[in-house]
């Protein structure tokens, strides 16, 4: 990596890992209310430095800001904040409902989904939303001429046709990733 890409990477790694910092401690909300504690910012400041001087080289592979750009940050916030956590609820109460009334199908398989995704990030972030969703797990990242191909466990395979089986998996979830990284 160049020093130029070095140090955009090392800083935009601190300032991602900063504001991790704090929403988990809770600074965040102390920010916003004029009473944030100089001690937790300041380890907070320290340990992101020291964890993107570690991990910056790892992570970022392009433009070190791409992803604070405007448009990709509302899409990104969009998906994690709303459309993600709603296929994730509607998963869990497909899996509820399958769990309380032992008469709905169950049909447990694992299917060959084709992925239209080619940004490395974008295909973890898919494989990780499929495994993070109720019912499903990604099992398996291939490439076979050209075409990349997940490894799905489902737990109601509804059918074996590949694009069918992606579509029911998938839904729009490759669509608006898409958005975000590509």
């Amino acid at each position: 990596m160049n020093e130029k890409k070095s140090i955009t990477a090392v800083l935009s790694t601190t300032l991602i890992c900063s504001v991790f910092w704090l929403l988990i401690t809770g600074q965040a909300a102390a920010l916003l209310k004029g009473t944030p504690s100089l001690q937790v910012l300041l380890a907070g400041g320290i340990v992101s430095l020291g964890t993107a001087l570690f991990s910056a080289r790892f992570f970022i592979h392009r433009d070190a800001f791409f992803l604070l750009r405007p448009v990709r940050l509302l899409r990104l916030l969009a998906y994690c904040c709303l459309r993600f956590p709603v296929e994730l609820i509607r998963a869990n109460i497909d899996v509820a409902l399958r769990a309380l009334r032992p008469s709905l199908p169950v049909n447990p398989g694992i299917v060959r989904v084709p992925v239209g995704l080619t940004s490395a990030y974008a295909l973890a972030m898919l494989a990780d939303s499929i495994t993070l969703t109720p019912g499903t797990i990604t099992m398996d990242i291939a490439e076979a001429d050209g075409q990349v191909y997940y490894y799905v466990h489902w737990i109601d395979v509804k059918s074996t046709d590949p694009e069918e089986a992606g579509e029911q998996i998938k839904g729009i979830l490759e669509k608006k990733i898409r958005g975000i990284w590509e």
